[in-house]
């Protein structure tokens, strides 16, 4: 899967992209140096600098456990924050000293569950936040709202009589009625089956360009991080990884951890032979050395490093490749039929585990079980990366 954007920041490069998070001007959420705990000396959310613009999707990604709901609860006034700040449109709402109320933030939140009441119905549900307004107004702006999800005809249904991704609709209609700055989302598909789920981030997207407002949204989900996202922050222990588009941070990750959170990832142990500091020279398995871009990391002589490459980016062949191509042989060890593509396992001369994905209608005719292959790739296709600690 290639993503459709370009431009990654990495936490590595601090100044890098801590440049691209602070936009006062245009944000409409601003995060700065935020820290959440639910016991003292653990926090669950550490030192998270980020805005969303106004208009944009912004996803908060990562495994179970990271943070990224804390920081939608903080967000939406939920949650204590015990250092940092939270601006909404320019104005504090949290800091150790202030906690702006949930209903004086101004924002929309769609949760897992959805929160639908059940005894009333689909115009009820909407207009549940408008009762403020006179009958006929509240009438209009529900009929706006069952407009914009599609679903005209069905306000007088009951959320039972709804299929799951009408439900969705209800409760993001819901919570945009009142017009928020920004909505927050909270696994809002996780319920949905997996058709059913492909076709609500389409929706969601169209629904989003149509009014216009900021969204935020938490998710596990790669795919749907990729698929729906102007910028995605990757978390990971309670701190941000990498901030970047979709395609930035799929094609320059700046971690091992990111490299493997999104999408699938070779990570090649290989030692550094030397680096001048835009380059560096690597000994590959089975002889072979390799010249790498360091993009700005910092490696050097005998030190160890992983190289990184898509599967789709790792190329196979029976000959041994010029002098010229970074290569390495390796040893087919199981070959698997997934469509458009086939799945190539293969093994280094160290023992290494890697894939190679190749194109159903483009076969490499020597691949098959215990085949001794050459694998290679273009220069681009690799980032050199530190080891895990």
């Amino acid at each position: 899967m290639k993503p459709a954007h370009s431009t990654a920041q990495g936490q590595s490069g601090d100044s890098a992209w801590q440049a691209d998070l602070y936009s006062p001007a245009s944000s409409v959420l601003e995060l700065r140096g935020v820290s959440c705990a639910y016991e003292v000396g653990r926090p669950a959310v550490r030192d998270i600098s980020i805005a969303a613009k106004e208009g944009e999707i912004l996803c908060l990604l990562g495994p179970s456990g990271c943070g990224k709901t804390t920081i939608l609860r903080a967000i939406a006034g939920f949650e204590p924050v015990r250092s940092g700040q939270i601006f909404l449109s320019g104005r504090l709402v949290s800091s150790p000293d202030q906690m702006t109320p949930t209903e004086e933030r101004h924002v929309g939140m769609v949760f897992q569950e959805y929160a639908l009441f059940p005894h009333l119905r689909v115009q009820d549900n909407i207009a549940f936040g408008l009762r403020q307004l006179g009958r006929s107004e509240r009438k209009a702006r529900v009929q706006d709202m069952l407009r914009l999800i599609g679903l005209e005809g069905f306000d007088r249904r009951y959320p039972h009589e709804l299929s799951g991704g009408q439900q969705q609709r209800v409760a993001l209609a819901r919570a945009l009625v009142n017009g928020p700055k920004a909505l927050l989302l909270d696994e809002p598909l996780s319920a949905l089956d997996l058709e059913l789920r492909r076709q609500m981030q389409i929706e969601l997207k169209r629904i989003q360009r149509d009014v216009g407002i900021t969204f935020i949204f938490v998710t596990h989900d790669q795919e749907e991080a990729i698929t729906m996202s102007d910028r995605i922050a990757v978390m990971r222990a309670g701190k941000l990884e990498q901030v970047g588009t979709p395609e930035g941070i799929y094609e320059e990750p700046e971690t091992a951890f990111v490299a493997r959170f999104i999408g699938h990832a070779n990570l090649l142990p290989v030692t550094v032979e030397r680096a001048n500091g835009a380059s560096a020279v690597v000994a590959l398995p089975g002889g072979r050395r390799a010249e790498i871009a360091t993009r700005g990391g910092a490696f050097s002589a005998s030190a160890p490093a992983l190289l990184m490459i898509r599967p789709e980016r790792l190329e196979l062949c029976a000959a041994e490749p010029g002098a010229e191509r970074a290569c390495m042989p390796v040893t087919c060890t199981d070959l698997i039929y997934q469509g458009a593509v086939q799945r190539c396992a293969i093994r280094s001369a160290a023992g290494d585990e890697l894939v190679a994905h190749i194109e159903t209608d483009r076969p490499v005719r020597e691949a098959r079980a215990g085949a001794a292959l050459w694998a290679y790739w273009d220069a681009d296709a690799v980032r050199l990366l530190q080891p895990e600690a």
